[in-house]
């Protein structure tokens, strides 16, 4: 495990339970969609743009809600909607055949549990496609929460999806016993903007330096360095 000094100096080792809360992001950091993303997105373009645009412009809005990621890319919101409804379509078809848990998700996450932490997902998908992410990974009843884009007002990286998974869970009132594990800047943002500590994960689809530059409080090089660290 890697750890990130803090303000306050290195990050205590300890056990998971000193934790009121873990939250996660669900692409990237418990679910392997990189590739399901990746080439719905080169569908897409292919089928709305004369080129397909870089790889790296649309990995670089992972974590935001797709109409946001998508916005970039649509002359007009006509074209958004078209766009959104081809990705959808493509995603569809093809999700179950290439999504997988990384290694350890859901052995960490029943640990977690088992130490009386509270988990959650707070994810910018719709809660139609994250919940069936969720089952397909095996993790459908593993959360006591789950958080989805087209349930609140402003996605990641604004707080309130964070705010709305503590509340949920009855933690708002210990922001620094809460851990905001994710694998994006937007991610990150998200759970320092809500108070909480952030983890960082150096498995998902963005190089170490960008999610480091955002001063997360820990970087993880494996699912079970969850369960070494303390607030």
């Amino acid at each position: 495990m890697s750890t990130v000094p803090r303000a306050s100096g290195e990050p205590g080792r300890g056990v998971g339970s000193d934790w009121r809360g873990v939250l996660f992001d669900l692409d990237g950091t418990l679910a392997d969609t990189v590739d399901l993303i990746l080439k719905s997105f080169r569908h897409t373009m292919a089928r709305h743009l004369d080129e397909v645009p870089p790889d790296a412009r649309f990995l670089a809005g992972i974590g935001k809600p797709l109409p946001v990621q998508l916005r970039e890319f649509a002359a007009d919101d006509h074209e958004l909607r078209s766009m959104r409804e081809t990705y959808i379509a493509f995603q569809s078809n093809l999700h179950d055949r290439v999504v997988r848990p990384f290694p350890g998700a859901r052995s960490v996450v029943g640990s977690l549990r088992t130490r009386g932490v509270r988990v959650g997902i707070v994810t910018s998908k719709a809660r139609r496609i994250a919940r069936r992410t969720l089952d397909v990974c095996g993790l459908g009843d593993a959360f006591d929460c789950v958080v989805c884009g087209d349930e609140v007002s402003q996605g990641k990286p604004h707080p309130e999806p964070v705010h709305r998974a503590m509340k949920t869970l009855g933690i708002s009132d210990a922001p620094k016993r809460v851990l905001f594990v994710g694998d994006s800047p937007h991610d990150l943002r998200a759970g320092r903007a809500a108070g909480v500590r952030t983890a960082a994960v150096g498995w998902g689809p963005l190089e170490r330096g960008l999610l480091l530059s955002e001063g997360p409080d820990y970087l993880f090089d494996r699912m079970e360095d969850v369960l070494g660290i303390k607030p």
